[in-house]
């Protein structure tokens, strides 16, 4: 699924290390999981959230066997974003998310100017290839805090990162690094993606990575996976 800072590149390289030591029926949680381009390629239990409602309610949607996408045009595009009380949660979420130009939320609909490409295929074809990889994961819409943890889990975290614009709501990061050493602290495995981080936190792993800001402004800088000293 095409979603705003998927780890969809970098899975292979942290996925690893994150389940290095994990344990039979160990849960894995994401609670920041936007598009599960890391959570579906981990098995067993696992649990994914996030405070995005629409999203939540698409990936739900896509563990039903009746599951069916519908051809959105442009005109229907822009009717859905103009009209999106009339329409269910999961649809605002396909159409808002995997129709959108870098699948930023309602952010123009995406058409290939060249012809070469058909986008809504493509993502038709991301979605139904993805739906038997998230089938049994526990999908939960709800704040990172509120979200209940198994014991002994091994937490995932990619939450928006600061200094970045990739997410319009505001994001308290203080509150968000005590809340992983709180649960550090209570037995949990925490392994947290972001370019920087609090000082006691090391970087298990980094890498120099090429992000989109706007249609057409990109800049470098190094992804890392931190845990707590």
């Amino acid at each position: 699924m095409k979603y705003m800072g998927s780890k969809r590149r970098i899975a292979k390289y942290i996925l690893p290390i994150i389940l290095e030591n994990r344990t039979e029926n160990q849960w894995y949680v994401e609670p920041f999981c936007g598009g599960c381009n890391s959570l579906d390629k981990v098995s067993g239990n696992r649990i994914g959230a996030d405070n995005n409602q629409y999203l939540i309610a698409l990936l739900k949607e896509m563990q039903k066997d009746s599951f069916e996408m519908p051809f959105i045009g442009e005109k229907e595009y822009q009717e859905i974003k103009n009209n999106k009380e009339e329409y269910p949660d999961w649809l605002l979420g396909y159409v808002g998310f995997q129709l959108s130009f870098g699948a930023k939320w309602f952010g123009g609909y995406r058409r290939d100017k060249a012809g070469i490409r058909n986008y809504e295929n493509e993502a038709q074809q991301n979605l139904r290839a993805q739906q038997n990889l998230i089938k049994d994961v526990k999908f939960f819409h709800c704040n990172y805090w509120e979200l209940e943890i198994p014991h002994n889990s091994i937490i995932y975290c990619d939450p928006p990162y600061a200094n970045t614009t990739k997410y319009k709501d505001g994001f308290d990061h203080n509150r968000f690094w005590n809340w992983c050493e709180e649960k550090t602290n209570d037995g949990h495995s925490v392994f947290v993606s972001e370019y920087r981080a609090p000082e006691r936190w090391k970087a298990v792993w980094e890498k120099e990575v090429t992000t989109m800001l706007e249609v057409t402004s990109y800049k470098k800088d190094v992804e890392k996976l931190f845990i707590l000293q």
